[in-house]
């Protein structure tokens, strides 16, 4: 699935939903959903806010299922990144002024089994989410699970 929307803040809801429709197909849990929509949203915020900076332009959001791994990619046309490992530390932002957090890589990160992020100034970015569906971990690993003690 493919489809191409302007860089607009209004669209990252739709792109959200879409993603979200999209891995229903897997039978996801309602914490897997609401995983890979926070990390679609940040992918695509950043594309809207950083990409292309408040400017004309489009965002590509691309769904595949691999067996039991989606696969969402986010991608933009806009400014790049010079430094992708420096815009993935923590707190790193370039629009402080927008009292953003600089968090975006740091959620997509954790709410996703797997991140990764190719970019080159003035050529865009293109971020890769990977999240199996259905693989459910085993609860009570520790034996002290058990709340009745």
């Amino acid at each position: 699935m493919r489809v191409e929307f302007d860089a607009k803040s209004v669209n990252e809801g739709f792109a959200r939903v879409t993603a979200a429709a999209f891995i229903t197909q897997l039978d996801p849990t309602l914490d897997e959903v609401a995983d890979i929509k926070t990390a679609v949203s940040e992918a695509v915020t950043n594309a809207i806010i950083h990409g292309y900076e408040g400017g004309e332009g489009t965002v590509c959001l691309s769904c595949a299922l691999e067996e039991n791994t989606a696969v969402i990619i986010v991608e933009d046309k806009g400014v790049g990144m010079a430094d992708v490992q420096k815009a993935m530390e923590p707190f790193y932002t370039t629009k402080p002024e927008l009292e953003r957090s600089g968090m975006g890589f740091a959620f997509m990160e954790a709410f996703m089994d797997d991140m990764q992020v190719e970019s080159k100034a003035g050529e865009g970015t293109k971020v890769i989410l990977t999240k199996k569906i259905g693989v459910r971990e085993e609860e009570n690993q520790d034996g002290c699970g058990d709340s009745s003690h």
